[in-house]
This record gives structure tokens, C-alpha cells and sequence, in this order.
């Protein structure tokens, strides 16, 4: 299943700008279709599972 950028960042509880900032760090990998942005679940459930104490930088 794909996800667009919205709907990943409320999956993560996250800001879309937050989630925009993972990408941008390749902290969560994308697939890009045309202009579409979209994250796999497997990707999302990845980043998830992991231990991430820090604060996403902006």
C-alpha cells in the first residue's frame, strides 16, 4: 500500500513539513510518480519500529 505525504505524516503523528524533512534526510524512503511523492507501508512501519529519541530537525 502507498501513502501520500499527508496521509504518511498522520499515520506517523508527524507534521507533513516533518515528514518532508525525513525524506529530505533519507531517513524515510519514497517512491516518486510523476509529481506524486508516495511512501510505502513497509517504509513507514520501518521508520516507525525505530528508535528515534531526538527531535526532528527543521
Amino acid at each position: 500500500m502507498l501513502y501520500d505525504r499527508k496521509t504518511a505524516a498522520q499515520q506517523l503523528s508527524i507534521s507533513v513539513r516533518s515528514l518532508d524533512y525525513l525524506i529530505q534526510q533519507q531517513q524515510i524512503a519514497v517512491r516518486r510518480i510523476g509529481t506524486k511523492v508516495l511512501i510505502h507501508h513497509t517504509d513507514l512501519s520501518r521508520f516507525s519500529r525505530g528508535n528515534h529519541t531526538g527531535r526532528i530537525r527543521k
